[in-house]
């Protein structure tokens, strides 16, 4: 993990931010908090939520993601505009349709709360409480969001087996059949790039394309880890899927062309995959859930 220099990942730092994670005096009215989006029993993502709604009642335009070992994620949102975790961190707060508060004002609610000034002691060397200080904390509570004890990964360890078919669904996954294994293919389960997997044919200034201003970047959004996969949903930058039998479908009808679709992306043939092959695929799929990481008592909300 890429653990900036400045913010060295601490127990006192952890145990903060975790507090501030869970805490509502960081939106505009005190009505939410990060957890809100992010909830821990669905791998912190929004679940069932296609667009997260802000304090003020307003939707959003993209799906909240799961936060899921974020501290290896060399960019951050689904268009990649944020490079680290701290970067992250700042914006919900500021955000008209997120948390619609100022970070003058959250300072200084946390600034009147006297159990603060010491667990800012604690982790910082100092009482003072500022912008940078309250995501430092954030950030090294979230690189604790460590996930590696699904039954995929105690198969890959020799320490369980998994079913015929979702053995089946595993050679599927890893073969060019299924082809899920060119994104999704190592252990983090994404090749952390962004991708058009064909979801559009009109994509000008969407995505990464948004951000960077060029237009070879346009329609890519960030691949997403399929880690915990099944708690997620719904899916896609948008939420456009409601469920993993959708958006196997998707990609086995093939999706739609635009200029900057991925080469594999099988645009007018899909992957031909039949009714049992799909269920075995999508049955590979939800070994992938960590009950060990949904239920962690030291990523839950503090006493």
């Amino acid at each position: 993990m890429d653990v900036p220099f400045g913010n060295p990942t601490t127990v006192e730092g952890v145990a903060l931010g975790r507090r501030l994670f869970y805490d509502r005096r960081l939106s505009g009215d005190a009505s939410e908090m990060h957890a809100d989006c992010h909830a821990p029993q669905f791998a912190f993502s929004d679940k069932g939520s296609r667009f997260s709604t802000g304090i003020d009642g307003i939707e959003g335009t993209m799906n909240a993601p799961a936060i899921v070992n974020p501290g290896w994620l060399p960019a951050l949102f689904w268009d990649g505009r944020a490079a680290t975790l701290e970067a992250q961190a700042i914006e919900p707060v500021e955000n008209p349709i997120e948390m619609h508060a100022s970070w003058d004002d959250v300072v200084a609610e946390l600034a009147a709360d006297p159990r603060y000034g010491d667990l800012f002691g604690r982790a910082f060397g100092s009482a003072e409480i500022t912008r940078d200080r309250v995501v430092a904390a954030v950030a090294q509570f979230e690189r604790t969001f460590l996930s590696n004890n699904s039954r995929y990964d105690r198969f890959l360890r020799h320490e369980g087996t998994l079913t015929q078919a979702e053995l089946r669904g595993y050679t599927l996954f890893f073969t060019e059949k299924a082809d899920c294994f060119h994104c999704h293919g190592n252990i983090m389960l994404t090749d952390q790039l962004f991708q058009n997997n064909g979801l559009d044919a009109e994509i000008a200034g969407t995505g990464l394309g948004a951000v960077t201003g060029n237009p070879n970047d346009d329609g890519k959004f960030k691949t997403p880890t399929l880690r915990n996969i099944a708690v997620t949903a719904p899916y896609m930058h948008d939420g456009r899927f409601a469920t993993l039998e959708d958006v196997v479908a998707h990609y086995n009808t093939g999706g739609v062309f635009s200029p900057t679709v991925h080469p594999l992306i099988r645009v007018g043939r899909g992957l031909g995959m039949s009714e049992s092959e799909v269920s075995d695929l999508i049955a590979f799929l939800r070994t992938f859930t960590d009950s060990t990481f949904l239920t962690n008592p030291a990523l839950a909300p503090p006493d």
